[in-house]
């Protein structure tokens, strides 16, 4: 059973492949679409995650079985730097079982500084890594109101910069975008503060018509006047770009997989002895 997949949809925009490792998660954001794709009750889903039965020996028979050259996202659906019940370890089997398979991977995150507890296995990827986190709003009562139990947003970009201090390549999520005046102040942020590589920027979905109010096309012709003249790397979810139609882009805003991560050295592919004492 392969345990690694190729996301669909509007989640394909984010990574050639992804792995779960919980199904479930103590952040409750409002937003989130898990407990309605897995058909599960808020009650059932926005607990304390044990780890999926088995995921270790599952995985290390996907990485036996496949070379994965293009990068893995953790995770879509849980987050990994939740409240999980076996407090990450979990995470950390996982991320060192990647990594001695020299695996491509991306962190995503709400978890702010839970993140830096395996600090020294990012490094230990180099540059096949990239971790990031989702940026909603700057005002904190707001981002409390919208995701509850998650980081506060002083926190996560504390956290990407520590990140990026320590050369690890990083990222932030502006989707969803629910209000693009925090949005844009948050882009703001993130460039006086240096602490992010790539952006990837949506809006709200999946909310019925609470989204309908606001002038998409405008927050994207914002976000390019802000962020062109940094030359950073910035990609531009296609949900949002539908509201834009005949503003000009250039093909790496428009190609999702512009920016991941990959492995392209010979040496980087997995070519690894099968003795678990030297991959571990």
């Amino acid at each position: 059973m392969s345990v690694i997949y190729k996301p669909t949809g509007m989640a394909r925009e984010y990574s050639p492949y992804a792995l779960n490792i919980y199904i479930g998660c103590t952040h409750r954001c409002r937003y989130c679409y898990a407990p309605h794709t897995l058909q599960k009750k808020g009650e059932d889903y926005f607990g304390k995650p044990e780890p999926r039965k088995n995921i270790l020996k599952l995985l290390e028979q996907d990485l036996k079985k496949n070379t994965y050259t293009e990068q893995v996202l953790l995770s879509f659906v849980g987050d990994c730097y939740c409240d999980s019940a076996d407090n990450g370890e979990t995470v950390r089997e996982v991320l060192k079982m990647l990594n001695a398979y020299k695996v491509p991977v991306a962190v995503l995150s709400k978890g702010g500084k839970k993140m830096l507890r395996d600090l020294d296995l990012f490094k230990d990827f180099g540059d096949r890594i990239t971790v990031g986190t989702t940026l909603t709003f700057l005002d904190e009562k707001k981002s409390k109101f919208w995701e509850p139990f998650a980081s506060l947003p002083s926190e996560r970009l504390e956290t990407l910069k520590i990140l990026h201090e320590n050369g690890i390549k990083t990222f932030a999520s502006f989707e969803p975008t629910i209000e693009p005046k925090e949005s844009l102040k948050l882009i703001r942020k993130t460039l006086e503060m240096n602490c992010v590589d790539h952006y990837k920027i949506g809006k709200l979905n999946n909310c019925g018509n609470e989204d309908k109010w606001q002038d998409w096309g405008k927050y994207l012709q914002d976000c390019l006047t802000l962020l062109r003249p940094t030359n950073k790397q910035v990609y531009y979810k296609a949900c949002l770009r539908a509201f834009a139609p005949n503003l000009e882009l250039t093909p790496q805003e428009k190609d999702p997989d512009a920016y991941i991560v990959r492995t392209t050295k010979p040496e980087q592919l997995n070519l690894f002895k099968d003795n678990k004492n030297e991959r571990f």
